[in-house]
């Protein structure tokens, strides 16, 4: 049992300061895309899975009406999509003293900010999941051979008027605009393949000579019928494109700990071609449509034999999660995917006595002494793509990595 102590946890006696570095907190990205599964929400939840039907539309009429013989009534047929229900917890438990007596790191209120972040996070990973695992893809090259150094295999404006006619062509639907005259779609991305469809072809153009804002204040919020969406928690697949020329392929050789100090560092199972400054994969390069959200990208600080001082996104700057021995440590080129969706592409399902996005649970101390406390969250429901072709899925490079 992983129980928070004084022992794991120093105490410095800091009381109740309201400042926090909360700026970082967690966004929903990807729940964005899902509506709620139309009908009483708690009678579907009672089941195992649950159908959604499509009606086809009918055949448009190319005959004249006869005026001896009756038409021909068409047959609508339907076809159904499914959504498996799932559910998703964690906590946290911490002795008294920590808690109520010693108030180690002003424990009781950050610990309730790290439990709303971690629910909201692994929330939005079903609905990441649900949103990128489809069959409509776009990309120049297989994802293991997109380049960052080149040009073609980058997101540029050229590239989203041709995405255009992908959704046009397969009638997508889109947000309807306040005054209810057109459509848009959103596309969700990292601000890497961002900063490509900004710096490129007409985009720069007018950011030279027309709006200045679209370059000096990063403005461009919407191209042609998308608007951006643009957050650097979006997924990418880490190392998952070309191999660079002075490659990194090795393993982690000894077990690495999260959190553990301010200069933190990686052993690896051999040291070819690490250097200071680059960006390195830990973890698993995702190849198909099996994700691992505890892969990370460091940044190398120094390097002396096997051992690597890193900078990571750790809360403490160092590692933000444990990694095993036999872990991949990389620096391919990532490969970034843009989702391109509406308000319909995701449909969810969630417990209506616990809400959409999980409900935080209630303390309880326990114990003989009742010296040990504990809360957490609970989330029962889960996500899927109406149909694979709500959801487009646009993988490029990033001239960042060229």
């Amino acid at each position: 049992m992983a129980i928070q102590t004084t022992a794991n946890l120093t105490p410095f006696h800091v009381q109740y300061k309201e400042v926090y570095e909360r700026e970082a907190m967690f966004n929903r990205l990807y729940d964005q895309f899902a509506v709620a599964f139309p009908g009483d929400m708690a009678a579907l939840m009672s089941g195992s899975s649950v159908q959604y039907p499509f009606l086809s539309d009918m055949d448009p009429g190319v005959t004249a009406i006869s005026q001896t013989a009756d038409v021909t009534p068409q047959t609508l047929r339907d076809a159904t999509a499914s959504i498996t229900p799932t559910s998703r917890g964690e906590a946290l438990q911490w002795s008294e003293l920590l808690g109520d007596i010693q108030q180690s790191y002003n424990y009781n209120e950050e610990r309730a900010v790290k439990l709303g972040k971690n629910q909201a996070e692994s929330v939005d990973l079903l609905a990441q999941a649900a949103a990128l695992q489809g069959t409509f893809v776009y990309r120049a090259a297989a994802r293991a051979s997109l380049d960052a150094g080149t040009t073609a295999h980058r997101a540029s404006d050229s590239l989203f008027a041709k995405m255009e006619g992908y959704l046009q062509n397969l009638r997508v639907p889109g947000f309807i605009t306040a005054d209810g005259k057109s459509e848009v779609w959103s596309a969700l991305m990292h601000p890497y393949p961002f900063h490509d469809i900004r710096e490129s072809g007409n985009v720069d153009a007018i950011g030279v000579y027309q709006d200045a804002g679209i370059h000096l204040n990063f403005e461009l919020g919407k191209l042609g019928p998308f608007r951006f969406v643009v957050n650097g928690w979006a997924k990418r697949f880490l190392a998952a494109g070309v191999v660079n020329g002075t490659s990194v392929a090795t393993t982690i050789a000894a077990s690495a700990t999260a959190n553990l100090k301010l200069a933190a560092t990686i052993e690896v199972a051999a040291n070819t071609n690490i250097a200071a400054g680059q960006w390195l994969l830990i973890g698993t390069i995702e190849t198909a449509n099996t994700f691992d959200p505890q892969n990370e990208y460091v940044f190398v600080v120094s390097v002396s034999g096997t051992t690597i001082t890193i900078m990571g996104e750790g809360s403490n700057a160092g590692l933000r999660f444990d990694h095993s021995v036999g872990e991949t440590v990389a620096n391919a080129d990532n490969v970034y995917p843009i989702l391109l969706g509406g308000p319909s592409s995701l449909v969810k399902l969630y417990a209506t006595q616990i809400g959409p996005y999980g409900a935080l649970v209630p303390e309880e101390r326990t114990g003989l002494l009742k010296q040990f406390i504990s809360s957490g969250w609970k989330y029962y429901g889960g996500y899927a793509r109406m149909v694979d072709n709500r959801c487009l899925r646009v993988e490029v490079s990033s001239s960042f990595e060229a």
